[in-house]
């Protein structure tokens, strides 16, 4: 599909809005998500484009978190994998839903995931002890919340750290950290799938991505 270079230019401009966001908070896909819908992008694309753009933030954000040593490698090795798989299902599930029928549901979630990012905040856990089963449990959210990030996406970030502070009791940055690990494997995940589908504007995802990183 065929976009002016004007609207081109527009949606890279919310990407890089969407960078900056993502770097202090989290929940750039709120922006990007909608700009691509409103730009007249069918949802499958919109999606599948989207995160034809989000898996070079997602991977960038990693690899710096890895170099500086603050991924927990011996817990990536589980939380990789299992955001993989989930993303995957999520992304396969998507694919099955009607265009007709997907739309709306898109903007329910949006204002769902809206109000998750704007008004809930994890605290820090420092003085908390470890949970029992942690590794169940980090098991557990990164599948859910990987099949979430497939499925959708916007507010990825924030409802893993969330998540990991809430039942991990790990502090932000761990949280963060972790976040990152599932956040890029969803992302790559669901790339890869809307890849074989066809389903990846890359005319508009790269520039968008490149704007994502700039922000």
């Amino acid at each position: 599909m065929e976009l002016p270079l004007t609207t081109i230019l527009a949606l890279t401009g919310v990407a890089f809005a969407a960078g900056l966001i993502d770097a202090i908070a989290g929940g750039g896909g709120l922006l990007t998500v909608p700009a691509l819908l409103t730009a007249g992008l069918p949802p499958h694309l919109v999606f599948g484009t989207n995160k034809g753009s989000a898996v070079f933030g997602s991977g960038a954000a990693f690899w710096r978190f890895l170099r500086a040593g603050l991924i927990d490698r011996s817990r990536a090795r589980w939380l990789f994998p299992l955001g993989f798989l989930g993303s995957l299902g999520g992304a396969a599930l998507l694919l099955l839903i009607d265009p007709k029928v997907l739309k709306p549901l898109v903007l329910v979630l949006l204002v769902g995931a809206g109000i998750v990012v704007a008004f809930v905040r994890p605290g820090d856990q420092t003085d908390r002890p470890p949970p029992a089963r942690a590794l169940l449990k980090a098991s557990v959210i990164a599948l859910c919340i990987g099949a979430y990030d497939g499925f959708f996406g916007p507010g990825t970030g924030t409802f893993l750290i969330i998540a990991f502070v809430a039942l991990l009791h790990l502090t932000l940055q761990q949280a963060s950290a972790n976040a990152k690990v599932v956040n890029f494997a969803s992302n790559l995940a669901a790339m890869l799938l809307f890849v074989f589908k066809g389903l990846v504007v890359w005319k508009v995802s790269v520039p968008m991505a490149v704007g994502q990183f700039v922000g």
